[in-house]
């Protein structure tokens, strides 16, 4: 099988990065929480400052298969940002999505994917790749072990939305 190539997005995959987002929300059993809209991704990605980002996989051309119109098909995306821990004095990773497409999994893309924001990682002297799994999703979870990453199970994540939110941001 040939590689994935693991690029930075670019413009053009906006309305890509959009379906595999709605296809991570099917996954996650969540099909209608989606509100994010291209216009969004773009002003978020590709805006005046930045401050998310999106790695993506095309799926590898076959020899012969492009004329050179049609953008080829995103079967994964890493969407992040830059974290900072206090207790090292240095930026990481946050991982907020990690996804490929059901067709394409077993093929070494998500290993990819977080190959390339490990790497950026250890480029740029950040200390920690990190995210959050669902409980459920233990074929994920599965994964990650592979890979050596760890729970931390002496952490819980908080969130603060709605009217809460509002009410505190008074």
């Amino acid at each position: 099988m040939t590689e994935p190539i693991i690029r930075p997005a670019v413009p053009a995959d906006v309305p890509q990065i959009l379906d595999l987002i709605r296809g991570l929300a099917v996954y996650e059993r969540e099909p209608d929480a989606v509100k994010t809209t291209e216009e969004q991704l773009h002003r978020s990605f590709f805006g005046e400052n930045p401050a998310v980002f999106a790695t993506v996989a095309e799926a590898p051309h076959e020899t012969g298969a492009r004329a050179g119109t049609d953008p080829a098909r995103l079967d994964g995306i890493a969407i992040w940002f830059l974290s900072y821990s206090t207790w090292e004095g240095e930026h990481g990773i946050w991982l907020e999505d990690l996804y490929v497409r059901e067709d394409a999994r077993g093929g070494g893309i998500g290993k990819a994917l977080l190959g390339s924001l490990a790497q950026e990682c250890v480029a740029k002297g950040y200390r920690r790749l990190e995210w959050s799994v669902l409980k459920w999703n233990e074929p994920s979870i599965g994964f990650y072990r592979t890979l050596g990453a760890f729970p931390m199970n002496e952490w819980d994540t908080f969130r603060l939305t709605g009217d809460p939110l509002r009410a505190l941001g008074r």
